[in-house]
């Protein structure tokens, strides 16, 4: 996974060097453009995990942004307006994750969303508490966890 990664940074530096160009769009298409070309080449590999995780890995990028986007406007709202509407709790998540590694991204992820915040993982590691400020619907909100910040990252790691 390393190599291949590093092998396209190295390409997209090569471009960079050969365009003269050192813009970010152009940073950008190098990289777009040597990711092709690897992925090109190497279409009878047997090893083409990065290739897997690599956009995997962009669009989790991008949707915890946009995650963060939202509960930002969110607080915001909530902190500007006279009249709150604020549900506080605390959730029992159940986790899916397994390793310490896992957990801890997962938790920190969910602690980096302004709103949220993990408190603790039971001693069986198979529940994450976390405490919220908007719980309308908890179902609701251990659904949103699972197949957005979870199913993701466990996507990429595993």
């Amino acid at each position: 996974m390393r190599t291949p990664f590093l092998m396209n940074l190295l390409l997209t530096f090569v471009w960079l060097a050969l365009s003269g160009n050192f813009s970010l769009a152009n940073t950008l298409f190098g990289f777009l453009m040597s990711f092709a070309i690897m992925w090109i080449i190497s279409l009878n590999s047997e090893n083409r995990k990065y290739f897997r995780i690599a956009p995997k890995t962009i669009g989790f990028v991008f949707f915890f942004l946009a995650e963060l986007t939202k509960a930002n406007i969110q607080v915001a709202i909530e902190v500007m307006t006279p009249k709150s509407t604020m549900k506080p709790g605390i959730v029992r998540y159940p986790l899916e994750a397994k390793s310490d590694f896992e957990i801890t991204l997962l938790a920190n992820l969910i602690s980096l969303t302004p709103g949220t915040c993990s408190l603790d993982v039971s001693t069986d590691r198979k529940v994450l508490y976390i405490h919220a400020m908007y719980i309308g619907d908890k179902e609701k909100f251990i659904r949103d966890i699972q197949n957005g910040f979870e199913r993701r990252l466990l996507a990429i790691l595993r």
